[in-house]
């Protein structure tokens, strides 16, 4: 059963086109011109109770405004959508119950309180059962290493301590549904790895429906077997990142560390030079035509050498790729 459905999703934002200068600006008040800008284009997905997706895209591709309407932040121009059942922004206060948030640029904690009291007030907002409450907290304390600092006054936190707070206020009530944007931004690896593993527990544990948006591709490999691509406000692609992998993914590298110093005419059919340092060769090549091991055999035909690895294209290279070439299914040749 699907637990967020977006079918046709657009949303417009209108704005007001000023001339320079004072009669402009007079003359605005009596002919007003309007400019219409796209944020979302008929987006439509759905996703089923406890799934974790990423939804990925460049800046300014409707990632956030997305987002936003699903909180009911923002109402939809047009298009259906709902959120366990409930139209978000109709129903604000039923949809809150539901979800949590974590917005990467905001905090929902209080500045001045210590972290612990922000919790106590965010308990009695959602109306937490006390005995609920403190089983949570423990469990978020030991998961995100919260203890240390639950004193500590939110302004005087570091980045790090602070999303970890965020991410244990917005799982407090125990939401059916947790949206991340950008929740990992700016953070250091301790601080990263710490929320990783507390996303992938409270989804596995607790059922809890994830939605990632992200633009630190580690977060996606790490967490999401499914992806939701957007750019310039539709969809371009909605599969498992596999797949994508599968699709765009079929250049790899063939690293040869060769015994002696290779000769400046070093060639294996099949595969491309793509760099070369001292004893070290990176062949380029295409594993639908050709695979590692009848590469590997071809060089050994020809050079003597002590070492090789593959070098598997990262996901940072795909949806690269995607973005400045768009999706084509069965989508061939090497990355640009």
């Amino acid at each position: 059963m699907a637990i967020i459905e977006a079918a046709d999703l657009r949303k417009v934002f209108r704005r007001i086109v000023r001339q320079p200068g004072i009669a402009g600006a007079i003359g605005a008040l009596f002919s007003r011109e309007y400019e219409d800008k796209v944020a979302v284009d008929d987006v439509s997905f759905s996703l089923a109770e406890g799934e974790l997706v990423g939804y990925l895209g460049p800046n300014g591709a409707g990632k956030s405004t997305t987002i936003k309407m699903l909180t009911g932040i923002l109402v939809p121009t047009s298009g259906l959508l709902r959120v366990a059942g409930i139209v978000p922004s109709a129903h604000r206060q039923a949809n809150a119950q539901n979800i949590g948030v974590v917005f990467g640029q905001r905090s929902q904690l209080y500045w001045d309180l210590p972290l612990r009291e922000s919790f106590e007030l965010l308990r009695s907002i959602y109306d937490v059962p006390r005995d609920r409450y403190l089983q949570n907290m423990r469990h978020f304390a030991e998961i995100l290493d919260l203890e240390r600092f639950l004193d500590t006054p939110v302004r005087q936190l570091s980045l790090g301590e602070r999303m970890r707070g965020d991410f244990a206020a917005a799982m407090l009530h125990d939401p059916k549904i947790v949206y991340l944007d950008e929740p990992t931004i700016g953070l250091d690896v301790v601080a990263k790895e710490a929320i990783r593993v507390f996303i992938g527990q409270i989804n596995r544990e607790r059922g809890t429906t994830v939605i990632l948006t992200t633009h630190d591709l580690a977060d996606v490999e790490r967490l999401t077997p499914r992806i939701i691509l957007i750019d310039e406000g539709r969809v371009i692609y909605d599969g498992a990142l596999e797949r994508l992998r599968t699709e765009y993914g079929t250049h790899r590298i063939l690293v040869v560390t060769t015994v002696d110093l290779p000769p400046e005419d070093f060639a294996v059919p099949g595969a491309v030079v793509e760099g070369r340092e001292n004893n070290v060769v990176r062949l380029g090549f295409d594993r639908r035509s050709l695979t590692a091991e009848a590469l590997i055999r071809r060089v050994l035909e020809r050079y003597a050498i002590s070492d090789v690895s593959i070098i598997e294209p990262d996901i940072d290279t795909i949806v690269r790729r995607i973005y400045l070439e768009g999706y084509q299914k069965d989508a061939v040749g090497a990355p640009s």
